[in-house]
């Protein structure tokens, strides 16, 4: 997975094996941890190999699948194809505290507020609970779904446990009992792939799906407050997507201060912006739209609400965007800008060759109309037999003898 973030004011992003943290303020030294090279899980005894003398499941990759960063910006947390799931403090220098492992391959990770717990979302569609007071101490299930999960995070007070999968449901447990659901948010006509809790409003929830929607939620009662198509926002839409589906949403990202939101789509070389505004009416409003040279990989907003990009270019892989008057406009002078990008251009070459694969290609539902084939056969031979019925002559002396044992029957 390519992605970017922010710690504080370090820089993340993951690049195959790789999560490289580079600071943004000071001429600190970067850090890199690289799975390829991290400590190895210990070999199982034969016997609980599997059942049939084999390996239970093939070995990893090393490549990172997601990572994740507390809201202090101290601590991250990141997870690989290997299962390993290894534990960071960042401040006030960068230590690895722990390596664990997890059962499934891991799509998310989010802290909760309090720091106390990191939660895991896998492909099986279980969630595990894993303590960061005890470093060492080993995962508890917390809830099970029945479809893969995408995504999952936490309200603001750490009450609620909110889950996207590929069913097309988020799901709202509590989390000191998480069999207790609070809510369902339908609506989605496709997996659901992002969620993101705005800054300043606790009580909301964004949405993003493989069927190019974004919606506003209030999740603790499940209700709907907005939806906007972003196919229909920019008919002009300059994407290598294929054109038979809707651009995914792969990234919904919100400004510091609450009060702007930035969509990415998967594959697309351009970013939506929003407004969010508890007043208004409307409370999800389009802004603008940022065209991209190159098609984006990720986006994050820092701590003062600049909006970067990392994008599918070796000559220029980063965008810093800034909010002037009402207009996103291109930063290319900012020091930060410049640190950042010599500290990734080692690391290109392995970014380059992990950033082509697509995520969610594989998870888009086809829909098949089984009914109206099946009446459409049916209405066929229907006309192929009364056509073959009225080509049929029909025989005079069989007729006859119908009249004449009619006649004879009479009284």
């Amino acid at each position: 997975m390519t992605a970017v973030g922010f710690c504080g004011r370090w820089f993340l992003f993951s690049c195959d094996t790789k999560l490289v943290a580079v600071h943004t303020g000071q001429s600190r030294e970067s850090f890199v941890f690289d799975c390829s090279s991290a400590e190895k899980k210990p070999k199982a005894p034969q016997a609980d190999s599997s059942s049939d003398g084999g390996p239970s499941e093939e070995a990893g990759s090393d490549r990172v699948l997601a990572f994740a960063v507390s809201s202090s910006g101290k601590l991250v947390a990141l997870t690989d194809d290997t299962k390993r799931l290894v534990l960071f403090q960042c401040e006030p220098v960068w230590r690895c505290i722990s390596v664990r492992w997890v059962v499934r391959r891991c799509t998310s990770l989010v802290f909760s507020q309090a720091e106390d717990e990191l939660l895991v979302a896998d492909k099986s569609g279980d969630v595990y609970s894993f303590s960061v007071g005890e470093p060492q101490r080993e995962g508890q299930l917390k809830i099970g779904h029945l479809s893969m999960l995408l995504a999952v995070t936490m309200s603001p007070d750490d009450k609620y446990i909110i889950t996207a999968d590929r069913d097309e449901k988020v799901r709202v447990s509590r989390h000191r009992y998480p069999y207790s659901i609070q809510s369902f948010c339908l609506g989605h006509q496709q997996f659901v792939s992002a969620l993101q809790i705005p800054s300043g409003h606790p009580h909301w929830l964004l949405s993003g799906s493989g069927d190019g929607t974004v919606k506003l939620w209030e999740y603790e009662s499940g209700r709907r407050l907005q939806s906007w198509d972003l196919a229909q926002l920019e008919e002009t839409m300059c994407s290598q997507t294929v054109k038979e589906k809707n651009p995914t949403v792969c990234r919904v990202s919100s400004s510091p201060d609450g009060r702007h939101v930035a969509v990415l789509c998967e594959r697309v070389s351009a970013v939506q912006f929003f407004l969010l505004d508890e007043v208004d009416e409307k409370k999800l409003v389009p802004h603008s739209r940022l065209s991209l040279p190159h098609c984006a990989l990720d986006i994050s907003f820092d701590l003062e609400g600049r909006l970067w990009v990392l994008m599918d270019s070796s000559d220029a892989p980063l965008q810093i965007n800034t909010l002037r008057g009402n207009s996103w406009q291109l930063d290319s002078e900012d020091p930060d800008l410049s640190r950042v990008t010599e500290a990734l251009r080692p690391h290109w070459k392995t970014l380059h060759a992990a950033r082509t694969d697509s995520r969610f290609e594989h998870l888009h539902k086809e829909s098949y109309d089984n009914v109206t084939s099946y009446l459409q056969k049916k209405q066929q031979r229907l006309e192929e037999q009364q056509l073959k019925r009225a080509k049929t002559p029909k025989k005079k002396g069989s007729k006859r003898l119908k009249e004449t044992s009619a006649a004879g029957a009479q009284p």
